[in-house]
């Protein structure tokens, strides 16, 4: 049966192979998997695993140039070995399993055994993270370079129409699972449903398996690249010695077992690949959109912006393509591929400069946490009744249940607590913490008397804790979570609640109830004192304190909006006018190089956050925007002295000039052998010379 006999058996849709549906829906659940799981990574590592924001930041940035490294095997996988159906099956089971690893190490109560919330065995939960990950990265990698290259396989060549009409159908379903993913997996956060769309797509692609156009493993082009240039630089060497004549370029000493066509492309390659080099810059500020943006998002006020990237792609593609080139086209200017990639570089640098902008409004709306050198202390009354204090220098006046209203008081040594005739305290506080200090009145003496508990050191959350100075054990719960018993004069641990105003519920042990909301900002902080005058009723709640430990954010995400805007326009403009660069100028080789760009740029980031000891995130912002700038100018040089080349006219030269090296290669050969038919025919000693010679 023909090829075009085999096609004409495959079922179509409107022109289109039915199969071309499975892997479109199956790119579509995987991408809403990858990215669903990566817009919530960096909170994972720092609110689950409670990682710092930079180690948090390096692992994150470590996955992501894992995954694109892996494309590159997955690729030689494809082609030398199983070929792309086999490929993307194998290595989707391996996604699948690193997606369900993945969503297991986020079940704390695997390891909760004593039921308190928290997690016993950390270490466990670090290892399935990292085997996860590890997976995850071997199996989207892997399957990258194969997916849209076995979507086009699918046609026939007359189907050239249908075949690109295809590719942007894939790209759009791309886009699409990248952004209801980030609209969607916020809400899920902390569920396995989370990973579901990945067993998905697995089951999808494989349903279509009887349909697919499976075409046989023909040798990777780049392992050939790569054995090329390592027989010139190998030939090269052997005929170092200056009795040999230089050849023009180092290339041509692969000449003795490549054909020049080969070798005239890996020419074009590695012309190409060196003006690659400044490029990773740009991946490295990026790819923050997912790490160091994240997380200034979570000091700030409103809903998770992730969102707004994927929204501003599928808007401003069009715009630029349909708009933006074509006046600048009417306004005569030269508007070459490498400049639009050195403008979308610059867009990116200002970007940051935006974030740095928006980071300096952050700062000076959050609490001053304590250095590794002081301690912090807050003072609550606790007795029905106002109390002069004096801690340290500070002469204090606390009225009844409340608590100073200048926030923590900061001590870089241990100070005297003063709180009446008799009842002088010295109070250390640990270095770099926070603490609470309760007055209480000592049932024996009546005396004031003191307890010291560790305050919240973070701003991110709805975070909230109980302060019992009822005369009986109190039980609290909101919603599915409880604080536990919590005893008189005693505080409970902090626990994570709903932001909005939750509904908390008390009980004591004779079956009483109370019921008391509180209003919670994003990233605020709370401690709920119940004091001794409080009585079960129907006005139970108002004799309830709150007491503000961090204040809500104030600066809301939308000033977020405009350093997203400079970024995805810098995206549009330098990473697709890349990829359609690389395309116009050499073959596939470099879908490859530019993958490893962005590799280059994540490898960047995590040496940059662990090699950096700025303190302040606006200063690391303005660095990589320096780095970025000074690499935008070196580009712009080498950009200005690059040649453009047109491959299809090397492509017909070398055609051209085939017949005539085939003929001349029949020659030589012909010509040696002659030569060696009449040492054949010369006398047995001769023979034998020879043979000692060749020895």
């Amino acid at each position: 049966m023909s090829c075009i006999d085999h096609y004409k058996d495959k079922a179509t849709i409107a022109g289109y192979p039915i199969s071309i549906f499975f892997i479109v829906v199956n790119e579509f659940c995987e991408r809403f998997s990858y990215y669903g799981m990566r817009a919530v990574l960096v909170l994972y590592f720092k609110y689950f695993l409670l990682w710092d924001d930079d180690f948090a930041t390096t692992i994150y940035h470590t996955f992501v140039a894992l995954c694109y490294l892996t494309p590159i095997l997955g690729a030689i996988i494809a082609d030398s070995w199983l070929g792309k159906f086999k490929t993307i099956i194998y290595l989707s089971i391996v996604y699948t399993i690193g997606q369900v690893v993945m969503a297991v190490s986020a079940i704390h109560d695997i390891t909760d055994t004593d039921r308190d919330g928290t997690p016993d065995n950390m270490s466990l939960h670090i290892a399935l993270s990292m085997l996860g990950l590890l997976l995850i990265a071997l199996g989207t990698g892997g399957i990258k370079p194969c997916v849209a290259a076995f979507g086009g396989d699918q046609f026939e060549d007359h189907q050239e129409k249908q075949r690109s009409t295809f590719f942007s159908i894939f790209y759009l379903s791309i886009n699409a699972g990248s952004l209801l993913s980030t609209l969607i997996t916020p809400i899920l956060r902390g569920r396995i449903t989370d990973h579901f769309p990945v067993c998905v797509f697995a089951v999808v692609f494989i349903v279509g398996s009887g349909m697919y156009n499976k075409t046989a493993p023909q040798g990777n082009i780049m392992v050939k690249v790569c054995k090329c240039i390592g027989f010139a630089i190998s030939n090269r060497f052997r005929h170092r010695s200056s009795q040999y004549p230089k050849r023009h370029h180092w290339m041509d000493w692969a000449e003795e077992k490549y054909d020049k066509l080969l070798i005239a492309q890996v020419k074009m390659v590695l012309k190409v690949l060196f003006l690659y080099i400044p490029l990773p810059m740009f991946w490295a500020l990026f790819d923050q959109q997912g790490s160091r943006w994240t997380l200034q998002a979570t000091t700030m006020n409103g809903n998770f912006v992730s969102t707004v990237n994927p929204i501003l792609i599928l808007v401003l593609v069009p715009i630029v393509d349909s708009l933006v080139y074509p006046l600048i086209a009417k306004c005569k200017l030269n508007f070459t591929p490498l400049k639009r990639m050195t403008v979308g570089m610059l867009l990116a640098g200002l970007a940051f400069v935006a974030a740095a902008l928006v980071q300096l409004q952050i700062d000076q709306t959050l609490p001053t946490f304590p250095s590794s050198t002081v301690g912090q202390a807050k003072f609550i009354n606790m007795i029905n009744g106002n109390i002069n204090i004096t801690a340290g220098s500070n002469p204090i006046t606390l009225d009844a249940f409340s608590v100073l209203h200048d926030d923590y008081l900061t001590f870089d040594e241990p100070f005297n607590l003063n709180l009446g005739p008799g009842a002088e305290n010295v109070v250390s506080l640990p270095d770099g913490t926070r603490s609470t200090i309760i007055i209480i009145q000592d049932a024996a003496t009546y005396s004031p008397t003191l307890r010291s508990f560790s305050s919240l050191f973070c701003a991110e959350l709805f975070i909230l804790r109980i302060l019992n100075g009822f005369n009986s054990t109190l039980n609290v719960t909101v919603g599915d979570e409880g604080f536990g018993d919590i005893v008189t004069n005693n505080m409970s641990e902090y626990i994570e609640v709903a932001q909005g105003t939750p509904k908390f519920v008390i009980r004591n042990d004779l079956g009483d109830e109370c019921v008391y909301t509180q209003t919670l900002g994003f990233g605020s902080s709370y401690t709920l004192v119940i004091p001794s005058t409080f009585a079960f009723g129907p006005n139970c709640a108002d004799s309830i304190r709150p007491v503000m430990d961090i204040s809500p954010n104030s600066i809301h995400m939308a000033w977020q909006i405009p350093q997203y805007l400079l970024m995805t326009s810098g995206e549009v403009v330098f990473s697709v006018t890349g990829l359609e660069f690389s395309y116009s100028q050499v073959d596939s080789v470099l879908q490859a190089g530019w993958l490893l760009t962005v590799a280059v740029g994540n490898i960047i980031v995590l040496i940059v956050a662990e090699a950096a000891t700025l303190e302040d995130q606006w200063a690391e912002y303005l660095l990589f925007t320096s780095l970025l700038v000074f690499v935008c100018i070196v580009f712009s040089v080498m950009a200005f002295f690059y040649k453009y080349i047109d491959p299809t006219k090397i492509e017909a030269q070398f055609a051209h000039m085939e017949p005539y090296e085939k003929e001349k290669k029949k020659s030589l050969d012909m010509t040696k052998k002659n030569l060696y038919g009449n040492d054949r025919r010369g006398s047995n000693s001769s023979n034998k010379g020879t043979q000692q010679t060749k020895m």
